[in-house]
Parts: C-alpha cells; structure tokens; sequence
C-alpha cells in the first residue's frame, strides 16, 4: 500500500468561512464548558448536602470575585446551547435551510446568548 496517493479529506482552509462552521464548532465547546460546570453544580450539591461545614468551604469558593468569571461564561454556555439547540430542532422538522435563514439564526443565536447572559448575570451573578 506504500506509494498508493489517495485524496486528502477537504481542510477548512478550503472553504470560505461562514457563521455555520463557526456556531457548530462552539456548539460543541459549549456543551463540553456545560459538563464542567455540571461537575461544579454537583460540588455545590454534595456540599450542601454534607452539612455547613462542608457548604461553608465550597461557598467561599463560590462567592469569590474571581469565580463569577466562570459563572458567567457558564451562564453564556447555557443560552448559546439552548438556543443553538432549538435551532437544530426547527432544522429538524426540515424548516430554515434557505441561506439567508442560516445566516439569520445563527445570528440571533449569537445575539441571543449574549443578550440573555447579561441580564441574566446582571441580575443573578454580579
């Protein structure tokens, strides 16, 4: 089999950049992000439901300024998700596939998370 050339799959440097490649790809961070931060919900759970001792530990943790850092990009995670994952699930149903439809979901998409995270942080986390 030596000295068989066979074609190379397609790099992304062969296609034109668009708003799809980029959503599918932080899809999947984000949903990698979420398990991290499922992880620290599960901390918190099992501090809370060892008794103040072990609550009071993690809640300073928690409570620090600098852990609202991860709250907040986990708080982007979730709506960018969730939003990305309701679009999926209209694509589904076989609807949206026109161009300028792609392009205008994945932008609300995007518009979406950050505008839901601010508030959502604004009010929850700050």
């Amino acid at each position: 089999m030596h000295g068989v050339s066979r074609p190379l799959s397609p790099h992304l440097t062969v296609y034109r950049w668009q708003i799809t490649m980029a959503l599918s790809s932080l899809h999947r961070i984000t949903g990698g992000l979420l398990s991290l931060g499922a992880v620290a919900l599960a901390v918190w759970l099992v501090a809370l439901a060892s008794g103040s001792h072990a609550y009071s530990g993690v809640r300073e943790v928690y409570a620090s300024a600098w852990f609202k850092l991860p709250l907040v990009a986990w708080t982007f995670c979730f709506f960018f998700h969730l939003a990305n994952g309701v679009r999926h699930l209209a694509w589904d149903t076989g609807a949206g596939f026109e161009r300028s439809r792609i392009r205008a979901t994945g932008w609300a998409v995007v518009l979406f998370a950050f505008v839901a995270t601010a508030l959502f942080s604004w009010f929850a986390i700050v």
